[in-house]
């Protein structure tokens, strides 16, 4: 019997889509700011000319479409998706653009999601990008794992936050994806202090950062840290995150650029 290679289970683009890189943005954890993240970082590329893509693979868990302000559903026939686009062209795909009601909860077993996340990248008529962000769900389940079989990704953003406990989840996650052989880019604190508009004073909300010593344990890169910010959080709700200004995530996306 011949041996498959993890290369053999690559999934092929259709329509005559092409996609210069394609970048997860993981966590080992919820509640870490991974999908606002992930929305900074493809507005950010995108006000720096490159033609964006957002998968967003949290199936069950979807809030991209909310933060951009996408209330449309997805279109097309039988193998072919038509993405939503956003006011400043990021094009987005989502579950919750396939939905009656955004509110509507997404009952399915494992190998259903991962499809879905699987025809999210071939059937999506995605056209050309120079980056498709793949907003993850957290952990190290059935999702991830069909990512990085199936997809070219080319490198992961790991998201964290400065609680003690996040060093033992950070751990799992870079496991996973060494035995995957995909690349870490470098790590994102969020939730990394609060910058008080009286005193400009940062406060640790959360407790002291450990993200250093977390980096140098694991090789990787601090690639930004990112504070609490109440005009960020409003931003993801309204739907006007592409207008938000206040975060500094410039070396992430010079990292993420001057990767070959």
């Amino acid at each position: 019997m011949q041996e498959h290679t993890h290369q053999d289970m690559k999934a092929e683009l259709k329509n005559g889509s092409t996609i210069g890189k394609v970048i997860a943005i993981v966590s080992g954890k919820g509640g870490v700011g991974k999908s606002s993240v992930t929305s900074l970082l493809a507005t950010a590329m995108r006000k720096k000319g490159y033609e964006v893509g957002i998968l967003d693979a949290d199936i069950t868990g979807a809030s991209i479409p909310k933060a951009f302000g996408i209330h449309s559903k997805a279109t097309g026939e039988e193998g072919r998706i038509v993405p939503a686009t956003s006011k400043s062209g990021i094009k987005i795909i989502s579950t919750n653009m396939l939905l009656d009601s955004e509110s509507e909860p997404i009952i399915w077993r494992g190998p259903l999601i991962a499809n879905t996340v699987k025809l999210f990248y071939t059937d999506v008529e995605w056209k050309h990008l120079d980056y498709l962000f793949v907003d993850m769900p957290p952990g190290t389940g059935d999702v991830p794992l069909t990512v990085f079989q199936s997809l070219n990704v080319d490198g992961i953003v790991m998201v964290t936050s400065p609680q003690e406990l996040v060093s033992m989840v950070v751990e799992k996650a870079v496991n996973m994806a060494a035995k995957m052989q995909v690349p870490i880019i470098g790590l994102v604190e969020n939730f990394s202090y609060f910058l008080c508009p009286d005193n400009g004073k940062k406060y640790q909300i959360f407790g002291e950062s450990h993200i250093e010593a977390i980096a140098q344990a694991h090789k990787m890169q601090v690639l930004a840290k990112l504070p609490i910010d109440r005009a960020l959080s409003e931003a993801c709700d309204n739907g006007s995150i592409e207008s938000y200004s206040g975060s500094d995530i410039e070396e992430l996306c010079n990292t993420i650029e001057k990767r070959k």
